[in-house]
């Protein structure tokens, strides 16, 4: 259906640990050469696409030679060093025969929940995607805690279609969907087709981790689904043996559940931006700003701004002042309060000569924006 056509989206990709080892048995190269070609024809029809991929940890107890799933952390850790090697190499060799250069991104729960990790960690995806770089992104399982880590990659995925706002994720997986019940334990199980994210009823359905390899199961992908909606991504899961699932999904063939977003992307936002976020101060616009900013006429620059209240840091969430003290629009700046008490007034070009270094040439851009008045 032409809705649900991955055709000139931003698409987060995630393959889980069984269908990237085979099991368990190491990397699949021949599994990771079809999905490496599958992004290739995504990328060349206009899409922009972010792979999570899991297996370091099962490639590394292959090369370590251990039969079973270690539960130590530094266990894990050792894993997962040793089977990143393998991983990384395995998908520069796929993407390279399709004449795509892929980049490594790991990242830890810390990096994206404090804002100016987030910001950084955004700024470098958006910057990946630009230079037309498949960003490959796995948890960074070397240095996490058990307080810190994501626990699965289903979750990590979520998080990261929110942090680009992607269109849809695409949960790839050996399943081919969701069943109303197991369907190994019952013949009559009915398949779910579409369903909308967040419904109660799809958490009652679901089961718990389906393998050895794997840390997730239905349930970390129908909560991933639910996250991935408050950003208004739809999420599909789908089976990655079934034969060119991307791009069947991108002509807009039905494979696997369609979960939809209850919101759209930009109500989803606003709404998340509006009511979701504590202020930690605001910037004080002049007249031609704040009408600016109300005939939605782009991003706020420096230029714009007479000056500042509070003790913001970069990442945080600061309301946009007009002259008369109503608020227009709020936001992620992208400087601190003691930055921009010195670039107020000045024309962006200005902004590296008086910091000595130039983060981005807006205060707050128009996507990390939402207009209140």
């Amino acid at each position: 259906m032409a809705e649900k056509s991955l055709a000139n989206q931003r698409v987060v990709v995630k393959v889980g640990s069984s269908l990237v080892t085979k099991g368990g048995q190491g990397v699949d190269m021949e599994s990771i050469r079809a999905w490496a070609a599958q992004i290739a024809e995504l990328t060349s029809q206009g899409c922009e696409v972010v792979l999570v991929s899991s297996g370091a940890i099962a490639e590394g107890m292959k090369r370590l030679k251990w039969a079973k799933r270690p539960k130590e952390i530094h266990e894990l850790q050792a894993a997962a060093a040793v089977g990143q090697m393998g991983l990384v190499h395995a998908y520069e060799i796929g993407f390279a025969e399709h004449g795509l250069v892929c980049a490594q991104v790991l990242l830890t729960h810390a990096d994206l929940a404090d804002r100016e990790r987030y910001l950084n960690a955004r700024s470098t995806l958006y910057s990946l995607l630009g230079h037309k770089v498949v960003p490959i992104i796995n948890e960074n399982d070397t240095v996490v805690t058990d307080e810190i880590r994501f626990g699965d990659n289903d979750t990590l995925g979520a998080l990261v279609t929110n942090l680009v706002e992607a269109d849809t994720l695409v949960i790839l997986t050996d399943q081919v969907g969701l069943y109303d019940s197991d369907p190994r334990k019952n013949p009559d199980a009915k398949f779910i087709h579409e369903e909308t994210a967040g419904n109660p009823i799809l958490e009652k359905m679901a089961g718990g981790a389906g393998s050895s390899v794997g840390t997730g199961g239905m349930i970390t992908k129908i909560l991933a689904a639910k996250r991935a909606a408050r950003s208004g991504a739809a999420t599909v899961i789908a089976s990655g043996h079934e034969p060119n699932v991307l791009v069947r999904l991108m002509k807009g063939e039905s494979v696997g559940t369609y979960l939809k977003a209850p919101l759209g992307r930009l109500a989803a936002r606003k709404q998340w931006m509006a009511d979701h976020l504590k202020l930690k101060g605001s910037l004080l616009l002049d007249a031609g700003a704040a009408e600016a900013l109300r005939k939605k006429k782009g991003s706020l620059l420096p230029i714009g701004v007479t000056g500042c209240q509070g003790n913001f840091q970069r990442g945080d969430v600061v309301a946009c002042l007009s002259p008369e003290g109503d608020e227009v629009a709020r936001g992620l700046v992208n400087y601190s309060a003691l930055e921009v008490r010195k670039i107020a007034k000045q024309p962006t070009s200005a902004i590296e000569s008086i910091l000595g270094y130039l983060d981005e040439p807006e205060l707050i851009h128009r996507d990390n924006m939402v207009v209140l008045a």
